[in-house]
């Protein structure tokens, strides 16, 4: 494993000093919304990609443009040498606050793991499978057969996923930590179908550039708290903080392509009974 992350240094040092090609890419947009009853508030987006690529090695680097100064958010490094791939994540994404279990918000992770790490996959002769190896010691086991692809990780917390494209239905089905959670994707008469295991149902109809979709979210019930450690080996991992209930609410937003290039999308929720406006754009 050593000896694979030190091949790695090399090729990204020898990779940088002439860049085959480098593609620009970004969105942006900016929304307006009233907030029902409250007051009415306007947000603005701006992100940017850069993709380098030198043979078999690729760079990937995302950042945030809007705000006070550009931030990153994202820097991958891919190679390929023979069978082997070797895929660095360089960028440390903190996100969760790391106070008591009780404050920050809901949702996120008491304590907040490292992101950044090395995994090393190998094809191997077993049909179209592919095993790799990351730094943290979990074994990724991934491959697709009759149109199912399968991945199962085994680690610290033991995972596997299953995605089928088959009769013109899309299904994601996800086991971690003994917890299935799933979705269904489907067309029928030209509207698109979407049912999760949280009982969340879109409908999205139209034509190219002018579609509506209408979203209905169930109520979720509230979340205790869960001990972790900063560690992570903890039975609960990291451990997650409290999340209060939430009444159910629907949706229903159209969003139209401008000749201009932009696509303006209005939004209306029963949650807050507000209306937002966003005219967005991707380059």
């Amino acid at each position: 494993m050593k000896k694979l992350i030190a091949l790695f240094a090399v090729t990204s040092m020898a990779s940088t000093a002439a860049v085959a090609s480098v593609a620009l890419s970004g969105s942006a947009s900016v929304s307006y919304d009233d907030n029902g009853t409250f007051a009415s508030a306007t947000s603005y987006d701006a992100d940017m990609t850069i993709v380098g690529t030198a043979g078999g090695t690729t760079l990937t680097a995302s950042y945030d443009m809007d705000g006070s100064s550009m931030s990153t958010t994202a820097v991958d490094l891919t190679t390929t040498i023979g069978p082997v791939t070797i895929a660095a994540d360089m960028f440390d994404e903190v996100t969760a606050d790391s106070t008591a279990a009780t404050a920050g918000t809901a949702g996120q992770q008491v304590y907040e793991s490292t992101d950044t790490g090395v995994t090393v996959s190998l094809d191997v002769p077993i049909g179209d499978a592919t095993v790799a190896l990351d730094n943290s010691g979990n074994v990724i086991l991934s491959g697709t057969w009759s149109g199912v692809t399968l991945s199962h990780t085994v680690g610290d917390t033991t995972s596997t996923t299953a995605t089928v494209a088959l009769a013109g239905i899309d299904m994601n089905v996800t086991n971690k930590g003994g917890t299935t959670t799933w979705d269904i994707a489907t067309t029928v008469s030209g509207i698109d179908l979407t049912l999760t295991s949280g009982q969340d149902v879109t409908a999205a109809f139209g034509l190219a550039g002018n579609t509506m979709t209408v979203s209905a979210f169930s109520q979720n019930a509230s979340a205790a708290a869960s001990a972790g450690n900063a560690a992570g080996t903890h039975a609960n991992g990291y451990g997650t903080y409290s999340s209060a209930s939430a009444a159910s609410y629907s949706t229903v937003a159209i969003a139209r392509d401008l000749t201009s290039g932009a696509t303006l999308t209005a939004t209306y929720s029963t949650k807050d009974d507000s209306l937002t406006l966003k005219a967005a754009v991707t380059f």
